[in-house]
């Protein structure tokens, strides 16, 4: 090679090794992709995402179970949904909603001044609380010797007593609550079912 060509090919190999090391080093790391289903698999992000206190933010969970020492309710999966503070990046997430679903011998029963959730469901809403059965046959499938899963709800932002002291600055709409309420129980109800394969 002749020598007035060599310092343009060392530049150039320099600057190609420069441009390998930048690709594999980015300097803006990735965003993991939020996952899409939550509580177990019992809620889509969206649907997950209709039960808010009124300060918004984005959603995320925290979600642990555990096991009977028997094989009577042996089923115990619990949720906590929460919200992050869209105003501040290094504030903790806020608890918005509790999800359990466990095993039970109790019949499912009504609510006083609680609405069905609908042709197909057996279960009732408020705009602070709802409950759900699973379809029969969700129990065994589900690893439980016990004749009924349900599903229970808990809105705290939404409970009068709790929120009284706020004058319902943060409170949604009561009937809006209800529909959501009710939104998310027969989808915690549809997709289990899905799941562990026991739709009536």
């Amino acid at each position: 090679m002749d020598k007035k060509w060599l310092p343009l090919t060392i530049t150039l190999g320099v600057a190609g090794v420069a441009v390998v090391t930048a690709s594999v080093w980015p300097d803006n790391k990735e965003t993991p992709p939020l996952p899409q289903t939550l509580c177990h698999g019992a809620l889509s992000r969206e649907t997950a995402g209709l039960i808010d206190d009124g300060k918004g933010g984005e959603v995320s969970t925290e979600e642990w179970e555990r096991k009977g020492k028997s094989t009577d309710y042996a089923v115990f999966k619990a949720c906590h949904v929460l919200r992050a503070d869209p105003y501040d990046d290094d504030d903790k997430p806020r608890g918005v909603y509790k999800l359990v679903i466990e095993d039970t011998r109790s019949a499912p029963g009504d609510k006083k001044d609680a609405v069905p959730l609908g042709t197909g469901f057996t279960g009732w809403a408020l705009p602070e609380r709802a409950e759900v059965t699973l379809p029969a046959g969700c129990a065994a499938r589900m690893g439980s010797t016990a004749p009924y899963i349900t599903a229970s709800l808990d809105v705290p932002s939404q409970d009068e007593e709790s929120v009284a002291w706020q004058a319902g600055k943060n409170r949604v709409d009561p009937d809006t609550a209800l529909r959501n309420n009710a939104t998310v129980m027969r989808e915690v109800a549809t997709r289990l079912a899905e799941r562990y394969d026991c739709a009536d």
